[in-house]
């Protein structure tokens, strides 16, 4: 557990883009420490893989995201599409985890990833247009639609990432996935930014269900 002292410095910052004190819990402050100071950040493997297994798995939103949505860019895995170019469940819920984050930071942009392609169509496009169903404008999207592995969604993620000058980026993927994306992401770019997980299956803490945020869009 992060020291009173520690977790209190880390909860009272804010950077210059920031627009309200930031919201932190215990362990999104711990996991904002780690993806910076904490030895996340950095070119070394070694320690690199060290501080992804120390972070915790969580659905709340991320430090740096709320200290700079405007450099801060929201990254979601794809997954295979059926067939016919419809989402699966864990797909969908991956988006479902985005959006939520998508319109609680408007200024953040969004990077949709996966270049299979099913039913004429890319993960990565199948995700943009469910965001774009869901009322998130399609000018802020970005999609890549090249890679075919999670280490190739990093790749060439990272060049997005650098080509729009991004400080950092919050990866959103299942709970049995994110820790590895988090770790090729953070080799991709080599230390250069901060990178962050958010799990998905949630919402506000809770699991996800039906509504506004599910369901068929995805397949249209």
């Amino acid at each position: 557990m992060l020291g009173a002292s520690v977790l209190s410095v880390a909860i009272g910052v804010v950077g210059p883009a920031a627009t309200a004190p930031v919201q932190a819990s215990p362990v999104t402050a711990f996991n904002g420490l780690m993806s910076t100071v904490g030895g996340c950040q950095t070119p070394i493997p070694e320690l690199m893989k060290w501080c992804t297994d120390q972070e915790r798995l969580t659905p709340e939103v991320p430090m740096m995201l709320q200290l700079n949505p405007f450099g801060t860019r929201i990254v979601v895995l794809g997954a295979a599409l059926n067939r016919d170019g419809s989402m699966k469940p864990v797909l969908i819920t991956r988006l479902q985890a985005a959006l939520s984050l998508a319109r609680a930071f408007p200024p953040a942009g969004i990077i949709t990833t996966g270049g299979l392609p099913r039913g004429g169509r890319t993960e990565a496009q199948a995700m943009k247009w469910w965001l774009v169903a869901h009322g998130i404008p399609a000018g802020r999207i970005a999609t890549e639609n090249h890679s075919r592995s999670t280490v190739e969604n990093a790749r060439y993620t990272a060049r997005i990432l650098a080509a729009g000058r991004a400080t950092g980026a919050v990866v959103v993927s299942s709970p049995t996935h994110v820790k590895r994306a988090m770790l090729n992401f953070r080799q991709s770019v080599n230390g250069s930014i901060p990178i962050a997980g958010v799990i998905s299956g949630f919402t506000n803490g809770a699991p996800a269900g039906s509504g506004s945020g599910s369901g068929s869009a995805g397949s249209s």
